[in-house]
């Protein structure tokens, strides 16, 4: 066998291992379809519906609500606003803006805290000496100086409804053994250009067909992040928050399983929040998951598998972490794919039928997970999904070979730095007082 018959073998072979791989994480779709398709034909949903007991006025709650941010001039303002326009009462409503920028989002904000608070309003501009921890760390910074039972977390593009904590925060309350009730996110940016429609079709199936299924099924589902409300007594039963990953909330979520808490999933109210309007912005949002989700595999995997739970629930918990499997994956299959047809000297022959079936698949897949959140949430006419869901390959062949070599790093050891996704504000016409008030924060803060 000739050096060049060696090689071939040799990519040929990785291949296949990696078509294995994503045949396992589509696989995990393909049994989430399955269940909607099951409950489709029976009538009948998994699981029990969402308990929302109205509570009287006397009786709501102490909600903190920590929204974390880094070097976001252009989003702090109206995420102040945001969360004091919350309609819950104002002497049980506190507010933590836990700052680690080191730009002019400090003097904004400060004004900004100012004025809410001249308004009664509970505001705490936390500032820490270094970004220890990064976002998983301010969380912790925060919740040391508060003792509400019940701390709902938003990133500093997500608005909330004012009813949010009211539609929420009861399920909580109804079921003592909740850990988190996760929202579902919609994306007010959705229609900018293609990038964010191929992404908004993602976070459409993310939501309506994983979260809400994984939900039903009684499994472990991830909290997201943001748009979420915890329960104080879960984090603190869970080990508190934890910066050893880039994905501090995936962490927290599997944590908090493991100490016998479960998590709840919200369809309504949604939170709107912005998806990365440039390829390379969602780049590193992508690539910051990836490692993320590899961070706590490996911390965390042993823990599932020793676990007091079923099988079923084990290994679904298992491919939740695994799933960003996905991206090596494509990449080597993709690399590999090349090598074989170049040592073939050019001939694509013998690899075609192994190709359309693939992409068959994976378009399969793709429509099962896609089309039905694409209808229910009404987002446009069919020739611009099929548009949309046309680009969704490409794109994710470009993010898979761009990051996988970070993510093997990661799989292997390697660190990773807790990178900020850019994002574009679309804010509302400012009161003319606070515009003044911003601007000069703003000149101040430039000249010092």
């Amino acid at each position: 066998m000739s050096l060049s018959d060696a090689l071939r073998l040799l990519a040929e072979a990785s291949f296949l291992i990696s078509a294995l791989g994503l045949s396992i994480v589509g696989g995990s779709f393909v049994f989430l379809v399955g269940v909607n398709l099951f409950e489709l034909a029976t009538g009948r949903r998994l699981g029990r519906p969402l308990r929302t007991p109205r509570l009287a006025e006397a009786d709501l709650p102490h909600v903190l609500v920590q929204i974390p941010v880094y070097n976001e001039p252009e989003m702090v303002a109206d995420a102040l606003r945001a969360a004091a326009a919350l309609d819950w009462p104002r002497e049980k409503l506190h507010i933590q803006l836990l700052d680690d920028s080191t730009d002019s989002t400090c003097a904004i904000a400060a004004a900004v805290a100012d004025r809410l608070r001249a308004r009664g309003h509970d505001i705490l501009h936390l500032r820490r000496a270094d970004r220890a921890g990064y976002k998983g760390g301010a969380l912790a910074a925060g919740l040391a100086r508060s003792d509400a039972p019940f701390i709902a977390v938003l990133d500093a593009d997500f608005r909330p409804p004012a009813h949010w904590l009211r539609a929420v925060v009861p399920m909580l309350v109804a079921d003592p053994s909740a850990s988190f009730v996760q929202s579902r996110c919609e994306f007010s940016n959705y229609r900018t250009n293609l990038l964010t429609r191929v992404q908004g079709l993602m976070l459409d199936a993310h939501f309506v067909i994983e979260q809400a299924t994984r939900f039903r099924a009684g499994w472990l589902f991830q909290f997201n992040g943001t748009s979420a409300v915890w329960r104080r007594a879960a984090i603190d039963a869970a080990g508190g928050w934890s910066g050893e990953s880039l994905c501090e909330d995936l962490d927290l979520t599997v944590r908090a399983e493991i100490a016998g808490w479960h998590g709840l999933f919200a369809m309504e109210p949604a939170v709107p929040g912005l998806v990365p309007a440039e390829v390379a912005h969602w780049r590193v949002q992508q690539r910051r998951w990836s490692n993320g989700f590899v961070q706590v595999a490996r911390k965390l995997v042993g823990q599932i598998w020793t676990a007091d739970w079923s099988l079923g629930r084990k290994v679904s918990a298992f491919l939740l972490v695994f799933i960003q499997a996905f991206y090596p994956c494509v990449a080597i299959a993709s690399l590999s794919l090349l090598a074989a047809i170049l040592l073939s000297g050019g001939d694509a022959s013998n690899y075609a039928p192994h190709v359309w079936i693939s992409l068959t698949i994976v378009a399969l897949i793709a429509v099962a997970l896609t089309l039905v959140p694409y209808l229910v949430l009404r987002r446009g006419p069919l020739w611009r999904y099929a548009a949309t869901l046309g680009s969704l390959v490409p794109l994710m062949i470009y993010v898979s070979l761009s990051n996988a070599p970070a993510i093997l790093g990661t799989a292997l050891g390697a660190t990773e730095t807790w990178k900020r996704t850019p994002k574009t504000a679309h804010e509302p016409e400012l009161e003319l007082a606070e515009t003044e008030d911003l601007a000069e924060a703003e000149i101040g803060a430039r000249t010092r």
